[in-house]
Parts: structure tokens; sequence; C-alpha cells
């Protein structure tokens, strides 16, 4: 039913590894929990980060898709904030010392179900991840491709399954990265390197799209 280039998912699936590399606050409260409790409790974290990123994506598809039908003033006031939103985040990464947050382990050893729910609240409740989704997913979008809500779901997914393959290695490795990362800060500085100038090619692919 949807119809990609080669082209189109090599650069999709780059965009999807580099985001699940990338420190950030969501990956601080995995390892942290990891880094604290162990890796059960590292594993929770993770499947509370993803329900809620699910949300995210599921909000993301059928809200953005119905905004973008509705009128060329409503993809305008997407488009625009979305790309501000990518390019900022892409010099904030530019701008980074490589720190990155991956060492703020939890204070507290908690129960993994605690854990569990504290990771979706953790996703839910940070405005950034919605507004991420919304400004990512729709440079993927092809036109003629197939309707846009499918489009948007299948990529938002995607960057769930890419993060499958990516998180869980980390986790039972989290000790050790974290180790690493405190000692060599050049690992996370290219990291956000890579990802900053990602995003702000991204915003300014965004700035030109016309409805």
């Amino acid at each position: 039913m949807l119809d990609y280039s080669l082209a189109h998912w090599i650069a999709f699936l780059t965009a999807a590894v580099l985001l699940n590399l990338s420190p950030g606050p969501d990956m601080a409260f995995i390892l942290g929990h990891t880094i604290k409790s162990g890796t059960r409790t590292g594993f929770a974290a993770l499947l509370g980060i993803w329900t809620g990123a699910c949300v995210h994506v599921a909000m993301a598809a059928f809200g953005l898709s119905a905004i973008l039908k509705a009128s060329a003033l409503a993809f305008s006031v997407v488009k625009w904030v979305g790309a501000i939103y990518l390019v900022w985040l892409g010099i904030q990464a530019l701008r980074s010392k490589g720190e990155g947050g991956l060492v703020n382990a939890a204070k507290d050893v908690l129960p993994w179900r605690r854990v569990y729910r504290q990771g979706i609240l953790v996703s839910l409740l940070n405005p950034k991840v919605a507004i991420f989704f919304l400004a990512f997913l729709p440079q993927f979008v092809v036109e003629g491709a197939g309707p846009t809500w499918l489009q948007l779901t299948v990529h938002g997914v995607l960057i769930i399954v890419v993060a499958a393959f990516i998180e869980p290695p980390l986790i039972l490795a989290g000790g050790r990265l974290a180790d690493l990362i405190k000692r060599r800060q050049s690992i996370g500085l290219w990291l956000d390197r890579g990802l900053g100038a990602l995003l702000v090619a991204l915003g300014a692919r965004l700035a030109l799209t016309t409805r």
C-alpha cells in the first residue's frame, strides 16, 4: 500500500538511528534506573517510555493529518512552528558539549511496576516529545504514497522499532556506557553534532515545503 524509494528508507532509518543514539531525557531516565537498580528496572523504564511514545505517535498521526487537511493557514502554522523547533533543537545539539545528561542516575530504587508507570508519564508529560513528533514525522510523508495518517503511523512506529534494536543493548551495558561517557565526552559530543546537523537540515526542508 505504501510506496517509497530506497533513498527514502535510507534517509529515514539513518535519522531514526541517530535520534535513538542521541543522549536525551528519556535515555537518561532509562539508564539512570538501570545503573541504580539493575537491568530489570531498566527494561521497565524502557517499556514505559515506549508506551508513552506510542501514544504520541497516534496523536501525531491522526491529529496532524486532520490539521494538514483543514486549511492553508493551519498548514502554514504547523510548518513554521515545526521548522523553527527543529532548527532550534539542531542548534542546541550543535552547541552541546556532549554531556547529554546520560549519567544522572535515579535517586531511589523503586519497584519495576512503578518505574514503568513513571516511564509512561515521563514521555506523555513531556510536551517536547509531542511537538517533536509533529515536526519530524511530516518530513517523510510522500505525496501519493498512501494515506497521510498511515504514513505518519508507520514512520512513528518504525522509530520505536529501531529503538528496540538499539536501547536494550544499551541497558545491558548501562553501567559501562555511563562510565565511558563520563570519561570521554567526545562520544556524546559527536553524537550531538551529527544529530544537530540532521535537525537543522530537516528544519530547512520543512520551511521550503508547500501544501
